[in-house]
């Protein structure tokens, strides 16, 4: 007798491991997902594919949220494999990232796309073949004057924009939840709105 199928989600936040990179831009995607796991109570206590994971379940989806360990460059590699190892149709794949072209505040839900410049995204490219997979764009705006894009997105917030920063992630966790719901099309509805 074989058992219901669940339809099962990899939710991928990127990101620099290690303490020192915890607050910088780059690493929205960990922080995003930091809050989707308290959220539904878990905790990144496993080890798999170069990747901190954890797993539980979410309105009757079966969620698999997982943290590159790869350093950003690298992200492609541990995506590669977890989506392998799961059997992670494109469609059920989300990554979220930094987005320097989006002012802080933002959020924008695409179904595919390139990597636009972000080479964490390169990675994951590279690594599945396809860009056929939805992703969440959280904004951290430009570097300012003539900073290098490369060191902007290693410094961390200031502390004038944690308050917006925080409001972001608040939303971006909403479109989270939305997308797991009711699909990419409606959650891109709600999420992609400009700000009030």
């Amino acid at each position: 007798m074989t058992e219901a199928h669940e339809e099962t989600y990899l939710i991928i936040g990127l990101g620099n491991p290690g303490r020192e990179y915890r607050h910088t831009r780059h690493n929205v995607g960990f922080m995003l997902l930091d809050h989707f796991a308290e959220d539904l109570n878990l905790s990144f206590s496993r080890q798999q594919a170069n990747a901190l994971i954890t797993d539980g379940r979410f309105e009757g989806r079966k969620v698999i949220l997982a943290k590159p360990q790869t350093f950003m460059n690298a992200s492609g590699r541990s995506v590669g494999l977890l989506t392998h190892f799961y059997r992670i149709p494109p469609s059920n794949l989300l990554v979220i990232l930094d987005d320097i072209d989006l002012p802080l505040g933002s959020i924008k839900l695409l179904p595919a796309g390139g990597s636009a410049g972000h080479n964490g995204m390169r990675s994951i490219i590279n690594h599945l073949g396809t860009q056929e997979f939805p992703r969440l764009r959280i904004g951290i705006s430009r570097p300012p004057g003539r900073m290098e894009p490369a060191d902007y997105v290693l410094l961390d917030f200031k502390a004038d924009e944690l308050t917006l920063l925080e409001d972001t992630l608040i939303r971006a966790h909403q479109c989270l939840r939305l997308f797991l719901l009711e699909g990419i099309q409606a959650a891109m509805n709600a999420c992609n709105a400009p700000i009030a």
